[in-house]
Parts: structure tokens; C-alpha cells; sequence
């Protein structure tokens, strides 16, 4: 792993970091939504910080390059992320329609007195 690749994978990482933090200090991002961030901007910069440890995982997992693990972790977390916010609007949306239904019945309860 280059030593630019691990700059910019930490300087990102950090604007990461700091932007959610940012968000949350405004109130516009829960701090439970913003862990996920976080906890991804710190594992990168370990990787960066400790290139023997993305070297050993990239050995173990069989992957020639270490860039290319990089980019299939930052891939898989991106997609565990995904998979959870698909999970979560899905229970959003039960929410609303529940609410909605809940709604219309009291419209017509009050309707009919």
C-alpha cells in the first residue's frame, strides 16, 4: 500500500469522522446512525497506520494486493450499511402505514358523533 493511498484513505477518513460528528454536535443525525462512521473512519486509519495488519488479512483471505482488500472491505461494510438502512425503512414504512391507519379510524370515529 502506497504511502499516498494511505494518506488520502486517512485524510478521508478523518472528514468522515469529522463531518458526522459535525452533524451530530447540530442535532441533525442521531449519534446510534452516526456510530456506523465513525467506527469505519477508525478502522481505516488503523489499516493505514498498521499496513502489516491489511497485509496479513489480505494474505489470509487469499487476496494478491492490498488495495484490493481495502477496496473489498470499504465494499462490504458499504453493503452491510445498505442492508441495515434497507431493514430500517422497511420498518419505517410498517410505522407509517400503521399510523395512517390509526389515523383514519379515529377521523371516522369522530365523524360519526
Amino acid at each position: 500500500m502506497t504511502v499516498v493511498f494511505r494518506i488520502v484513505l486517512i485524510v478521508a477518513s478523518i472528514a468522515t469522522a469529522y463531518f458526522m460528528l459535525k452533524k451530530i454536535q447540530q442535532s441533525k443525525v442521531k449519534i446510534e446512525d452516526s456510530i456506523f462512521w465513525i467506527l469505519f473512519s477508525v478502522m481505516l486509519i488503523v489499516l493505514c497506520i498498521v499496513p502489516q495488519l491489511a497485509d496479513f488479512m489480505a494474505k489470509l483471505l487469499g487476496i494478491k494486493s492490498t488495495v484490493n482488500f481495502i477496496f473489498l472491505f470499504i465494499i462490504f461494510l458499504l453493503l452491510i450499511k445498505n442492508f441495515l438502512l434497507t431493514i430500517k425503512m422497511s420498518q419505517l414504512g410498517h410505522k407509517t402505514e400503521e399510523l395512517i391507519q390509526k389515523i383514519a379510524i379515529d377521523e371516522k370515529l369522530r365523524e360519526k358523533e
